[in-house]
């Protein structure tokens, strides 16, 4: 078939979440498929020659910019979200145009709700049949009107959030509205887990939301091949893009809330937040001589390797964590707050991970790990079976081309 994918950011090198399933699926499709790719790039660079082997056409706009004075406004003023505004690009609406007169399409796939505004460009086209208009897939990837309002429980929770809290409030009620159209609009909507297709079937009655979980390359996340840093016996590691709401604030909560806990009975333990772009928020953390942050790093799989525990202490956010997959594929001891392992169905506490809500109980699953290697190292394995089996990148593609 003759795809067009568009994404809200470049697919490759694949960095960060959307990046990496949106590369991911590319790849996977381009074995059997003719992919035209139309993208945001964040800076000026050249197109990556993994991405020139798999698409038939890649065509990029720079990414729109945003200042503070322009989000106060169009929060006071626009009954849209930010998320439909942060994108929002007059080249990209005049390139789609362009591509959409010139090729024709079996399937046009929208990467996430920041693409809204050229998901609703193709909708509301004029088609000169039927036949002629392409199948429109919406990959809504989270719930994006649940995620929001989790953070705005977060915000409403901790002391001195009311301004966060506030701007949350407005921002998950517009999100109610703009993902609904969103779904509506299209004619196939994916979510990557069950419950964020039941959130949006929810906010759409009668909406049918195929499930296209998120995957990992196993390959790459092989124990086998990935030779581990040495952080010491002690270590404790989180990843994630560092300037992501959720992750900062688990970060924060993990290091000053539950660390104390696990230093009071294992005092050589060191915690690594591993991940570009960290906020400013983290800068508290860093006189902590228990503490690193890194930043920008070319490979996470050596970090993840050399850890005695991989953590996901996340209190806030939705879909599913591309990092539960990269630590389970690399045979990880893993403690995962409830929330941070959701949408995972196959994945159970004390068989493929341990998982504890609140700061004590979450230390105490920490120190079983580190008291009791082998109990890390049999539920790596089981975990790592589980991904093999399940959440390779090459059993979950089939599901999308069965939808299309």
């Amino acid at each position: 078939m003759r795809l067009l994918i568009l994404t809200p950011q470049f697919p490759y090198p694949p960095h960060q979440g959307t990046a990496i399933r949106n590369y991911n699926l590319i790849h996977q499709l381009a074995a059997r498929h003719k992919i035209h790719l139309l993208s945001f790039l964040e800076g000026p660079g050249k197109v990556e020659m993994p991405l020139r082997a798999d698409c038939a056409a890649i065509c990029t706009v720079m990414a729109p910019r945003r200042g503070m004075l322009d989000r106060i406004r169009t929060l006071l003023l626009s009954p849209l979200p930010d998320m439909a505004l942060r994108l929002e690009s007059e080249a990209m609406h005049q390139q789609l145009d362009e591509l959409l007169t010139r090729h024709s399409y079996d399937v046009i796939q929208v990467e996430g709700i920041e693409m809204g505004p050229y998901l609703l460009q193709i909708a509301s086209g004029k088609w000169r049949m039927a036949r002629d208009r392409p199948l429109l897939v919406f990959d809504d990837h989270n719930c994006e009107y649940v995620l929001q309002r989790r953070v705005l429980e977060a915000d409403a929770r901790r002391r001195g959030g009311w301004l966060g809290a506030f701007y949350s409030l407005i921002q998950w009620r517009k999100l109610v509205h703009y993902e609904r159209r969103c779904c509506r609009a299209a004619d196939r909507v994916m979510a990557v887990s069950e419950a964020d297709g039941r959130a949006l079937e929810r906010l759409v009655p009668g909406l049918e939301v195929t499930i296209v979980p998120n995957g990992v390359d196993t390959a790459a996340y092989d124990p086998r091949r990935v030779e581990p840093l040495d952080l010491g016996p002690g270590a404790i590691v989180f990843t994630g893009k560092m300037d992501f709401r959720p992750n900062v604030d688990g970060a924060l909560w993990f290091a000053q809330q539950v660390l104390p806990l696990v230093r009071s009975k294992r005092p050589e333990v060191h915690f690594y937040i591993v991940g570009q772009q960290p906020h400013s928020r983290l800068d508290v953390l860093r006189g902590d001589p228990a503490v690193t942050i890194t930043g920008f790093v070319p490979r996470i799989q050596p970090y993840i390797a050399g850890a005695a525990v991989y953590v996901i202490p996340l209190r806030m956010g939705g879909g599913t964590r591309l990092k539960v997959l990269e630590a389970m594929a690399l045979g990880r001891g893993l403690v995962s707050t409830r929330l941070g392992c959701e949408g995972f169905p196959l994945m159970r506490s004390g068989e493929h991970l341990l998982v504890a809500d609140g700061a004590a109980p979450f230390a105490q699953a920490v120190l079983a790990l580190l008291r009791d290697p082998s109990l890390g190292r049999g539920l790596g394995q089981a975990a790592r079976d589980l991904v093999t089996a399940r959440y390779d990148w090459a059993e979950i593609v089939p599901r999308l081309e069965a939808l299309y």
